[in-house]
């Protein structure tokens, strides 16, 4: 008979494996040209890519390209290329700039997906000239 003690030793920790886009590891994604990529997207996202980037959009990339880890951005509907992987963006939410990371699994997806607009609603407390019943608060 096996001890406890003795399966948690044998047991290894779970490896995590290497993400994948579509079937592609990231290293393939980043050899790929626009195009083919694009191919790989939803049909919303490719539509965006194969008809051109904005001008605003056409910035990041070449700052993308250049090397700069830290990007300051309005542009929220700017699609996350393979190439952005690991670059820290700070996206304008309205009111403050929120840094996000670009990590392998936001690859397809758009910039301002990640720093969201809104807050969360989080509900008081009944006021001063509220009615009796809407006083009550259960307790759990």
């Amino acid at each position: 008979m096996v001890s406890k003690q003795s399966k948690q030793a044998t047991r290894l920790p779970k490896r995590k494996e290497e993400f994948t886009y579509r079937g592609y590891s990231m290293a393939d994604l980043k050899k790929m040209e626009l195009g083919q990529f694009a191919a790989l997207l939803p049909s919303r996202q490719r539509r965006k890519v194969k008809r051109g980037f904005t001008g605003d959009e056409q910035k990041i990339i070449d700052s993308v390209k250049a090397g700069d880890k830290k990007i300051k951005t309005h542009v929220r509907e700017m699609i996350i290329l393979p190439d952005m992987i690991g670059v820290t963006f700070e996206i304008h939410t309205g009111k403050e700039w929120k840094p996000v990371e670009v990590m392998p699994e936001m690859v397809g997806h758009y910039i301002g997906e990640f720093a969201l607009t809104r807050k969360p609603v989080s509900h008081g407390s009944a006021g001063i000239g509220a009615t009796r019943g809407s006083k009550y608060v259960p307790l759990k």
